[in-house]
């Protein structure tokens, strides 16, 4: 047996310790689950800074007004986003924060190429469909990708990911910090365009998980639309190759993903999947929605979480996604 084949056989036999097992009431699990979710996410070493919005742009288009503005969410850190608001809409709106995963960029998510041989496949460009939906989307450039850190050649979340261990800090927390800040600036900062009650989460791949990982934590959101990101964790990033931002120390001691579905709860949750993704298998993506439901269930939001299946791979699927979200009360 090779040093790999047996770290992934112990992660296979991991039970997470802190599982809801229905005998506690839900609302104590989660305030307890969140505490212990955000330590490992090193959420304590993220240090907060003034907001610090600044518009960079704001344009009118055929269907669409575009502002690019960005926000401080560490001292010295920007996160750059692009805001479109649909045209003749009555505001204020429904909004969804919208992420790229392991991408050049969140262009993509804009509809818009932007390196030779680029092009938008598997329904990515999720701001475009966000507005023909009636929202308003906000594409935001995760670490590591595009503007913040990325390059032609696509994402470098390596080197910054192992870097962060040294601090008790995680790529995944510095994620959701941005999202939690994002929230904070259309709370306050864009007041008159986003409904304060209906902000949602959105992503594929690593957008997704970025997205469960929010929805657990931030219940400020409405909802979360994780996409080819949910499965367990000894199915999927403890059984391949992954990039190193998908890693948090020590989670399945505690977690797995059907604790991060579980956190949500009651709040909507739609959890879309591939049925040929290769890389978050759908057997373990259906175990894992099975075992979280029954937190929606004992608090009688069955009708809130849905998971909805693409008949390809690892991609987000548009259609079934915004259908399922659309129809929740």
């Amino acid at each position: 047996m090779t040093p790999y084949e047996n770290i992934k056989k112990l992660v296979a036999d991991y039970k997470p310790s802190m599982r809801w097992d229905g005998n506690e009431p839900l609302e104590k699990w989660q305030e307890r689950a969140r505490k212990k979710l955000s330590e490992l996410l090193g959420l304590d070493a993220m240090i907060p800074a003034e907001k610090a919005v600044e518009i960079e742009f704001d344009r009118e288009w055929e269907e669409f007004r575009e502002i690019r503005f960005r926000y401080q969410s560490e001292p010295g850190y920007f996160v750059p986003c692009h805001m479109l608001i649909p045209n003749g809409a009555k505001l204020p709106l429904a909004t969804v924060i919208c992420m790229q995963g392991h991408s050049k960029g969140m262009h993509i998510t804009l509809g818009r190429t932007k390196y030779p041989g680029e092009e938008i496949a598997g329904d990515r460009d999720f701001a475009i469909r966000a507005v023909k939906e009636g929202f308003i989307a906000v594409a935001l450039e995760q670490r590591d990708f595009g503007e913040c850190g990325g390059n032609e050649k696509g994402p470098q979340c390596l080197d910054p990911s192992l870097t962060n261990l040294l601090i008790g800090r995680t790529t995944i927390g510095e994620r959701v910090w941005d999202v939690m800040r994002c929230v904070d600036v259309l709370l306050d900062d864009f007041a008159e365009l986003a409904k304060p009650d209906e902000i949602y989460v959105l992503g594929n791949s690593g957008g997704g998980t970025c997205s469960i990982y929010a929805g657990a934590l931030e219940t400020r959101l409405a909802g979360s639309v994780p996409s080819c990101a949910i499965s367990s964790f000894a199915a999927s990033i403890g059984a391949m190759s992954h990039c190193a931002c998908n890693y948090v120390p020590n989670i399945l001691k505690y977690f797995d993903m059907s604790e991060l579905i579980a956190m949500n709860a009651p709040r909507k949750l739609v959890v879309v999947s591939g049925e040929k993704d290769s890389i978050f298998p759908i057997a373990e993506a259906r175990k894992m929605v099975a075992i979280g439901h029954k937190a929606y269930d004992a608090v009688g939001a069955s009708d809130r979480i849905a998971h909805v299946v693409g008949g390809e791979g690892h991609r987000f699927y548009a259609d079934i996604a915004w259908d399922a979200l659309k129809k929740m009360k």
